[in-house]
């Protein structure tokens, strides 16, 4: 952990506007690893975004200072992940997912935050739109980038769009262990791994730093206990489906509020999954856009775009 704290530390250098980073405890024990950029805001709704699978705050370091500029932004290591704690999550999917959920809520509460612009990409959309169904009163817009979870599997395998090598590399370990189990085994040589299964991670940091700081940070934030991998596997049907789908679900979150979904124009996340929602709310505002020149993590393919739309969203809010 202490690993994770220092490459963290250097990622949290890079920020210009003020931030407070420090745990959150939950009432029963857990923290949660949270940055706040922007305190000193008042006056608009804060922005609250959710990492996907396998991240952590500092992965938003491309996007923290523009969308802080004119109000408080809110980060944080989702439970089981990060720095966050490693509770043993239940086995099953729908308890699984709870837990996650009752800990943002939980979290929410800590914090003093009425309202909130809720963003979440890949594996956090999921467990944005799960909290949104469940708390709706508290989320003013949802934010969903490349949301993982969505679609039911399909039944004809051509359907299925060609996910890239390295999920392959990844959905070929599931069957015997968690995920990110390889990281794990490979002990020192792990950022290594990193950098060879994904080096687009650093072409996509190369502006903050032109050394391997964001594999290093990966891998730290995954050489832990794997206990959101565990509950991540608990939800997972393969790996790009979910075993309870969200497009069954998305009709339960409150009318009232607004839905836009961003995806990158060369994802392997089914983008019709918009398409889908809209027709699942006809009387609802739900917005779908894609981003050229961006694949999964769109926040880091094409950062100023990225921090423009979600920017422009925040103002339609206040």
């Amino acid at each position: 952990m202490s690993q994770l704290k220092n490459v963290e530390a250097r990622i949290l250098q890079c920020l210009q506007n003020k931030f407070l980073a420090r745990y959150v405890s939950l009432p029963n024990q857990n923290k949660i690893w949270t940055v706040t950029v922007s305190p000193e805001q008042k006056d608009r709704t804060p922005l609250v975004m959710v990492h996907g699978f396998g991240g952590g705050v500092g992965l938003w370091i491309l996007n923290m200072d523009s969308l802080s500029a004119r109000r408080t932004l809110h980060t944080f290591d989702l439970l089981g992940f990060g720095r966050s704690s490693r509770p043993t999550f239940p086995r099953d999917p729908e308890g699984a997912e709870d837990e996650f959920v009752t800990s943002i809520e939980t979290w929410r509460e800590s914090m003093g935050i009425p309202t909130m612009i809720l963003l979440g990409h890949s594996l956090g959309g999921f467990l944005a739109t799960s909290y949104s169904i469940k708390y709706p009163e508290r989320v003013k817009h949802l934010i969903l980038v490349d949301p993982w979870g969505f679609p039911l599997r399909p039944t004809d395998p051509s359907e299925i769009r060609a996910p890239p090598t390295w999920v392959k590399a990844v959905a070929s370990v599931l069957g015997r262990s968690n995920p990110l189990a390889v990281l794990r085994v490979a002990g020192p040589w792990g950022p290594g791994l990193v950098q060879r299964f994904r080096p687009d991670f650093k072409r996509k940091f190369a502006d903050f730093f032109e050394d391997d700081t964001i594999s290093e940070y990966i891998y730290h934030c995954n050489a832990q206990n794997p206990s959101g991998e565990t509950a991540f596997k608990a939800m997972m049907e393969s790996f790009g489906w979910a075993r309870r789908p969200m497009l069954e679900r998305i009709h339960l979150i409150r009318k009232d509020v607004p839905i836009t979904m961003i995806y990158g124009a060369n994802t392997w996340i089914d983008t019709s999954t918009g398409k889908k929602v809209k027709m699942q709310r006809p009387d609802s505002y739900v917005r779908d856009l894609e981003i050229e020149g961006a694949s999964h993590h769109v926040y880091a393919d094409q950062p100023h775009i990225f921090n423009a739309v979600v920017e422009e969203i925040c103002n339609s809010v206040d």
